[in-house]
């Protein structure tokens, strides 16, 4: 059973071009999530990326990058072409680490791994509590709900459930954009149904769903703190600082 990390980085950006490239604390965002992802349990941790910049720069310090096609749509794509090299054609199971997350915890990677080598699930991914009021209404912070058995009911950016009926009890979830996934799962994907709710959410897990798979959602009690603006360079550095963060 061998299991590989991916971390899907391309240099163009519509919100932020050059991310992957940007100084946090000195060293490159890729460079942060990269050598975050392999203080975990994974056998390998790769690189996907189409821009030689960024290929260049993971060589420097000394990681693993392969270079992929320039038309994918999104990470998971990617992923689909690196595992069809040979080099990684006989992983069994797939994580998909975003390149925009440099404080990843190498625990948050561990669930993943744990979880699928004791429940053999197709998919899996993780949630965490929202703590902050305001994200409940933001739209940009994914809900999710579950069954009594883990699986994932619904993924929205609205929040979710209605409380039509007070609970003060009830915790909200947000998604944390991780995934684990069996490579048959992926080698699969351009067979599945482009989902309707997917693009109405503009949520691609949702299509998974809408096929009829089941996604495993477990919780994680550490932050994850993605960067999607200058702004959110500077907090991850504070908070970098402030809990003594390493390399």
């Amino acid at each position: 059973m061998k299991i590989l990390g991916v971390i899907p980085a391309r240099y163009a950006s519509s919100r932020f071009n050059g991310k992957p490239l940007e100084l946090i604390c000195g060293k490159p965002m890729i460079e942060w999530v990269y050598k975050r992802s392999i203080k975990s349990e994974l056998d390998d941790v790769v690189v996907a990326t189409d821009d030689k910049r960024i290929f260049d720069t993971v060589a420097d310090f000394g990681g693993k990058a392969v270079m992929t096609r320039d038309d994918h749509v999104n990470g998971t794509s990617r992923i689909q072409e690196v595992i069809g090299f040979d080099e990684y054609k006989d992983f069994e199971f797939i994580i998909n680490i975003q390149g925009d997350e440099p404080i990843i915890d190498p625990e948050s990677i561990n669930i993943l791994v744990n979880k699928y080598k004791t429940e053999k699930a197709e998919i899996i991914t993780l949630k965490e509590e929202i703590k902050c009021s305001l994200d409940k209404e933001n739209p940009n912070v994914v809900k999710v709900i579950t069954d009594f058995s883990d699986n994932a009911l619904y993924f929205s950016r609205s929040l979710i459930p209605y409380m039509r009926n007070a609970d003060d009890d009830f915790i909200y979830y947000r998604h944390v954009g991780i995934y684990g996934y069996t490579s048959k799962v992926l080698n699969n994907m351009d067979n599945m149904k482009d989902g309707v709710l997917e693009h109405i959410e503009s949520l691609e897990q949702l299509r998974f769903l809408e096929n009829d798979y089941k996604i495993k959602v477990y919780e994680t009690k550490s932050t994850v703190k993605g960067v999607d603006t200058k702004e959110d360079l500077l907090e991850v550095e504070e908070i970098i600082k402030k809990n003594n963060i390493t390399l």
